[in-house]
């Protein structure tokens, strides 16, 4: 959804290509060890994460790209944790992660050479939830075209420090690899690119979107949507405020995040990171012909040499023109598309054992410093949930800030009458 030249293998396709068509995986082999990596830690008053799964059977509705299924998700739930007791969770789960380390990923990670399997969160598995504050705002996250929800996992545990609960999703079929209860692992089935495909998996991803919240609304009822009634944090429902509800996501997460507000008043704010909203050129998604009455974030980059803002893009110009809400254009054009998921973190903790050339470095996260990207993009989108969900003013929205060097503010409108934004 976001397919510049240089990446239209990882952004069309997906970050698998042996998993788009659904192939038998090949075994890998490395001359040397796998290189290991460390995820940055949270920052926020908060140290102590938990995290459980959830699989989700929506048994009304078919699967949209494999028939005779009935469709299923795979989600995450991070929030904060009673204590920081119990053995932290995997990055990716074992199915995932012995997937990934037998492929070529992102077009740059080669068979064999990276330890997914050995990579930690900083969340304990099911740790009791922290009720002593109350219900925390939920923050809804989707990954990219094909991307598993685990790369959105630097900035949820941020969020998640600083006092917000975190629902990361998976899209079966769609994202390469899933891994279900048991160690089930679906790969991506999708017919050959085209208009088609796009609109059935933004359809498809907003329908998930829906019955994720749905789901969200029964565990806060006391009741347990797990599909195998499988045992759930204690208080994890208690801990959710399902009155105060934002998304965010990466690439097609970010259309996904507008498209939902749309059509769904339970989501109160959004977050596009670098997704264009339209299905080709001249043929804009719906809500970039309508655009919204509530606060949208745009964060863009320059995947492709031309940062995506609201002046250069033709759907982020007319989503913006037509949205009357709260709104704020901000763009990092020394970043690239993939600056705003966990690659930022994980590359460069690669980059020395496995020698990646620059040019391959620089179409997935630019030229920004990786740790100063990484820190600022999670004050932003922790400023703008603050303010949004919880009320909270952050003068870091207002005006450009010293300590976040990279990004640009290229627009913004406060009035919700306003026509135009300031230049």
């Amino acid at each position: 959804m976001r397919s510049p030249v240089s990446l239209r293998a990882l952004a069309v396709a997906g970050v698998l290509s042996l998993a788009v068509c659904g192939a038998s995986v090949p075994a890998a082999s490395a001359a040397t060890a796998p290189a290991g990596f460390a995820l940055p830690r949270p920052t926020g008053p908060h140290r102590a994460i938990g995290t459980t799964e959830l699989h989700l059977v929506d048994r009304g509705r078919p699967d949209p790209w494999v028939p005779g299924r009935t469709r299923e998700l795979m989600v995450s739930v991070w929030y904060p944790a009673a204590t920081p007791s119990g053995r932290t969770a995997p990055y990716l789960r074992p199915g995932v992660a012995r997937t990934l380390a037998q492929v070529d990923a992102l077009g740059v990670f080669k068979a064999g050479t990276v330890d997914w399997a050995g990579a930690r969160t900083h969340a304990a598995e099911t740790a009791p939830a922290d009720v002593r504050r109350g219900a925390r705002p939920v923050v809804l996250y989707s990954p990219g075209f094909g991307v598993p929800r685990a790369l959105g996992t630097t900035v949820a545990e941020e969020l998640v420090s600083r006092g917000y609960v975190v629902v990361t999703m998976d899209h079966t079929y769609e994202t390469a690899p899933v891994e279900f209860p048991g160690g089930r692992v679906e790969l991506q089935r999708l017919p050959g690119q085209g208009p088609a495909r796009l609109r059935t998996a933004l359809d498809t991803r907003v329908r998930d979107t829906r019955f994720v919240l749905d789901r969200l609304a029964d565990l806060r009822r006391g009741r347990n949507p797990d599909a195998g009634d499988r045992r759930l944090p204690r208080g994890l429902g208690r801990l959710l405020d399902l009155s105060r509800v934002g998304m965010f996501g990466h690439s097609a997460g970010g259309i996904q995040a507008a498209e939902t507000m749309r059509v769904d008043r339970r989501l109160d704010a959004g977050i596009d990171m670098d997704g264009t909203l339209q299905y080709a050129d001249g043929d804009l998604i719906p809500v970039a012909r309508t655009g919204l009455d509530r606060p949208f974030l745009l964060m863009g980059a320059a995947t492709g040499g031309t940062p995506q803002t609201h002046l250069t893009s033709p759907s982020w110009g007319s989503f913006w023109r037509r949205s009357t809400g709260w709104k704020r254009d901000l763009n990092a054009p020394a970043a690239s598309h993939y600056s705003y998921t966990d690659v930022q973190s994980v590359l460069p903790a690669l980059d020395e054992r496995l020698d990646i050339p620059g040019r391959d470095r620089a179409a997935l996260i630019g030229t920004v410093d990786p740790r100063r990207m990484t820190a600022s993009t999670r004050a932003y989108v922790t400023a703008f949930f603050d303010r949004t969900l919880r009320g909270r003013h952050r003068p870091v929205l207002d005006r450009p800030s010293p300590r976040h060097p990279d990004f640009r503010l290229v627009g913004w409108t406060d009035d919700p009458d306003a026509a135009l934004n300031r230049p």
